[in-house]
């Protein structure tokens, strides 16, 4: 038996185009807000400096999308992030490797991460958030206990990705975009995106179709801990150093951004290219809220605010459609 669509192709493409427009004209909004507020918001300057420090968290961001849709999440992001960055650094520092094979390694671990936290999840049946608050504690004590718990300053060694192109903007940012493409199109045009969603729909029902969820699950989580470690080596080559406190809270970041791109906390529906644009509102936010001068307190109580009411419109808009 086939099931029925709750939606028409057209009804969902006017929906989807109707989220991009709505975002697009929040993150108007705030700039022009900002620019109001702050003489010096509205310049090349701020731009090319939001846009370069926004790459690690816009690829991270883009697994986290795939592990929401599926009605998981990961909490250890942060801690990945901190650990790839920190054995890159000692491959290159202290074992005598190349950039490219230090920065392979720190992919490598970030990969293994997701893996190992899918598969237990999968495996035992376990809730991720568990699993993943486990992994999170796990792995930053690694990253303090390879690195000595000090700082590896790296300098321009593994720098490449934060070489300027074109107006400044890195190459860290260029990657993450093209990143952010190739995510939409395999979540949008691919079997395996397909099984994403449906797994974060009716995971029984895909079980039932002939689908087995749990490797695509794991996929997921593999995905999501490489793009962890890939943005880890962004933010080691921005800042020329590799901390081991590095990323600490980065996962609420990474989550708000996904959240108010649209992507429902419930599983199911999400898209790559709104997250892409909530992580521009989180950095035009975080950015003009630095400029007009408001406090670090301030700061923490409004991007609070914005993450609780993008999920209020997402339950709401979550009710509508299941009344529809």
């Amino acid at each position: 038996m086939s099931a029925t669509p709750n939606a028409s192709p057209r009804g969902g493409l006017q929906s989807q185009f109707g989220t991009y427009i709505g975002l697009a004209a929040v993150l108007i909004g705030m700039v022009a807000l900002f620019s109001v507020l702050s003489e010096y918001f509205f310049s090349a300057d701020t731009f090319v400096a939001v846009v370069n420090e926004i790459p690690a968290l816009a690829v991270m961001a883009i697994g986290m999308t795939f592990v929401l849709i599926i009605a998981g999440i990961d909490l250890s992001v942060g801690s990945v992030l901190a650990l790839s960055a920190a054995l890159s650094a000692l491959a290159v520092l202290q074992w005598g490797w190349s950039p490219l094979a230090g920065a392979l390694l720190g992919l490598a671990a970030g990969g293994l991460c997701g893996t190992v936290l899918g598969t237990v999840s999968v495996a035992w049946r376990l809730p991720s958030f568990i699993v993943s608050l486990g992994m999170l504690e796990v792995v930053r004590g690694a990253a303090y206990v390879v690195t000595g718990s000090r700082t590896q300053y790296v300098g321009d060694r593994i720098g490449a990705l934060a070489t300027p192109l074109l107006g400044g903007v890195s190459v860290a940012f260029v990657l993450a975009l093209a990143l952010v493409i190739a995510g939409q199109l395999v979540l949008t045009r691919t079997v395996f995106g397909r099984s994403v969603v449906g797994i974060g729909t009716n995971e029984e029902a895909m079980r039932l179709a002939g689908v087995d969820p749990r490797p695509v699950r794991i996929i997921v989580f593999a995905m999501t801990g490489l793009l962890a470690g890939l943005g880890g080596l962004m933010q080691a080559a921005r800042l020329e150093a590799a901390d081991p406190n590095a990323g600490q809270g980065i996962e609420l970041r990474v989550i708000a951004a996904v959240v108010i791109g649209g992507t429902s906390l419930m599983g199911g529906r999400g898209s790559v290219v709104n997250t892409f644009i909530g992580v521009l509102i989180i950095a035009v936010l975080e950015a003009g809220l630095s400029q007009v001068g408001a406090s670090e307190p301030s700061k923490r109580i409004i991007t609070g605010c914005v993450i609780v009411v993008a999920v209020i419109v997402d339950t709401l808009r979550q009710r509508r459609a299941n009344r529809g």
